[in-house]
């Protein structure tokens, strides 16, 4: 594969050997290409004196975390000899539970689901679906897309650092693919479907976590549709699944969860931050390249407190007064830790944030599907 573009500095990078980056000049426009064991990445020149040797979050190979390794996150310590943990953090299970979650919402939102064998199962069966095999697939997929910026932003991770070959990446792919949409074929059967609900949203995922990732659409490439993409898959996918299991798929539902992953989107910003060196490197505009960090972490607060606001004044228009000050309530914390952590450094506090202020974030999403239940 081959790309011309007309600006001059040049980042070559071993895909194998990616823990060292070096920047070279040259006077002629060059292309991007690469093959199994070596590519060349190609930075705008406006951006070149912007792009760093080394990732800020580069975590050295004997100091990393064997826990932040299987979750897929930061910090990890470099593995190269065990491929299930290879293979386990190339899904960054640290991404399933909001994916489990929606499941929860969708099966509270149906006011259908109740307490016994059957719909337990068919509940977990929907979350192993969602979460490690579809997510699954969807992180592995933008990883092997994404292996030219990972070589400059976490050079460390699997895939450019030679830990796992490419013909196991694209196995793993097309193993978790191929489960997630069989287990939606089961769960449409399961449920006594006339029309296989269930299949189709999956398949629709599938194919959104496709276009997100991979050229020539690759979503990604413009934060704005990229990252509403990202939030509608983490938050409408799931719940709208556990939905039509359980119950009906209405109208107002899709618009309501559609609304609510505006704040997905605003979450997807808080990842872009850490990725800020090889999008740029890479012409991805992303929030953060765009705009610049203090503008696009204000875009990223706004998308999600807004959103939720609206969605506490749904419900109070609707009658639902009480769920309406319990959403409120939580958005109240949120406010308090992007004000803590986020706004004063993204990218050093990002994960601290997520975690302290994402819980009531979901917990305002069940508060919502409770309150359409009824």
């Amino acid at each position: 594969m081959a790309l011309t573009l007309n600006t001059a500095p040049s980042v070559r990078l071993s895909s194998v050997h990616a823990n060292r980056v070096r920047i070279q000049s040259a006077l002629s426009p060059v292309s991007v290409s690469f093959s199994r064991r070596r590519l060349s990445i190609v930075a705008a020149e406006t951006d070149a004196n912007e792009v760093k040797p080394q990732a800020p979050d580069k975590a050295p190979s004997n100091g990393g975390s064997s826990f932040n390794q299987l979750l897929g996150i930061k910090g990890a310590a470099q593995e190269t000899q065990n491929k299930w943990k290879i293979r386990l953090q190339l899904t960054k299970p640290v991404t399933w539970p909001p994916l489990v979650w929606g499941v929860v919402c969708g099966a509270a939102a149906s006011g259908n689901f109740h307490w016994n064998f059957e719909d337990v199962a068919k509940s977990i069966v929907c979350m192993l679906m969602s979460g490690p095999f579809l997510t699954g697939y969807t992180q592995t997929i933008n990883d092997w897309y994404d292996r030219e910026i990972d070589a400059i932003n976490e050079p460390y991770r699997p895939i450019p650092s030679g830990a796992i070959s490419e013909n196991e990446v694209i196995t793993q792919i097309w193993v978790l693919l191929l489960g997630g949409l069989g287990l939606a074929g089961l769960l449409d059967v399961w449920a006594g479907h006339d029309f296989p609900i269930v299949f189709y949203l999956a398949l629709g995922g599938s194919l959104l976590s496709y276009i997100y990732s991979a050229p020539p659409l690759k979503l990604k490439q413009n934060g704005w549709i990229g990252n509403f993409a990202l939030g509608a898959s983490y938050i409408s996918l799931p719940w709208w699944a556990g939905q039509a299991l359980f119950g009906t798929l209405t109208p107002d539902i899709v618009v309501l969860t559609l609304l609510y992953s505006i704040a997905g989107l605003g979450i997807a910003i808080v990842n872009d931050f850490k990725s800020v060196e090889g999008d740029r490197a890479l012409g991805l505009q992303s929030l953060p390249v765009a705009f610049g960090a203090e503008t696009a972490k204000w875009i990223c607060v706004g998308a999600i407190d807004i959103t939720q606001l609206s969605i506490a004044g749904y419900l109070l228009g609707a009658g639902k007064p009480y769920y309406a000050l319990a959403l409120l309530a939580l958005i109240a914390p949120q406010v308090f830790f992007q004000f803590k952590f986020f706004l004063k450094d993204p990218v050093k506090y990002d994960v601290k944030y997520q975690a302290s202020a994402q819980p009531f974030l979901v917990l305002g999403l069940l508060v919502t599907a409770l309150a359409t239940s009824h």
